[in-house]
């Protein structure tokens, strides 16, 4: 199975690419220069390889941007820093679904899948906090549902799903983890990726957690 991995010089984006085995293509702003942020980057990595791919998984993704912390309260808002939350997290990966479209088959199963998380979730939100990476995670979750039920029509047996790999132990949970129970990156990769290939056409467009259960919106 040919998988092509964003995000790979990430914790959890590395350990896909292990997990992924033989067949498996890394691309990541540190390596190759695909910075998601930026849609002309994205075209100009993504132009230069070949598929098709049987599955593309975008792991990009930051709670913290340029120094700022997720904010604790309203008085923590500012357009700067939500506008960054929004490019990284929420068009980021639907951009690279956009130009990575044709690396998917047409004719046989397909998966994409974008790194989301379960404080994205409207309807799971009981403590507030951390505006500009909730809204920016429920974007994406939206942008991916959108996305799903066009690319349904011309790829019939396509998945498209948004998948929160858990807590895993990486820098980017490190200060943030507290109490919650941690995976490590090969144990998200291994969940992420057969959560990924256990989802049918049927659940395209759909919001799911490191063991296939749907997250409510």
């Amino acid at each position: 199975m040919r998988t092509l991995v964003i995000g790979s010089s990430g914790g959890i984006g590395a350990a896909v690419l292990a997990a992924a085995g033989s067949g498996a293509v890394g691309l990541s702003r540190r390596g190759d220069g695909l910075d998601v942020t930026d849609e002309a980057s994205i075209m100009r990595v993504l132009g230069g390889i070949d598929g098709p791919f049987d599955r593309i998984l975008v792991t990009t993704g930051a709670l913290e941007l340029n120094g700022a912390a997720p904010e604790k309260s309203l008085r923590g808002l500012n357009p700067a820093g939500m506008a960054a939350q929004f490019a990284l997290n929420a068009m980021g990966p639907v951009l690279v679904l956009k130009h990575a479209l044709r690396l998917l088959p047409r004719d046989r199963p397909a998966r994409f899948a974008a790194l989301s998380a379960r404080v994205g979730s409207i309807g799971d939100n009981a403590l507030g906090g951390w505006h500009s990476y909730r809204a920016a995670k429920a974007a994406l979750n939206q942008l991916i549902h959108t996305a799903a039920i066009e690319i349904a029509r011309s790829h019939p047996q396509a998945v498209v799903a948004c998948l929160h790999p858990g807590t895993v132990a990486t820098p980017l949970t490190a200060k943030y983890a507290g109490s919650h129970p941690t995976v490590t990156p090969d144990a998200a990769a291994r969940n992420l990726l057969h959560v990924l290939d256990g989802l049918t056409p049927a659940q395209s467009g759909g919001f799911f957690d490191w063991q296939g259960k749907p997250i409510p919106w």
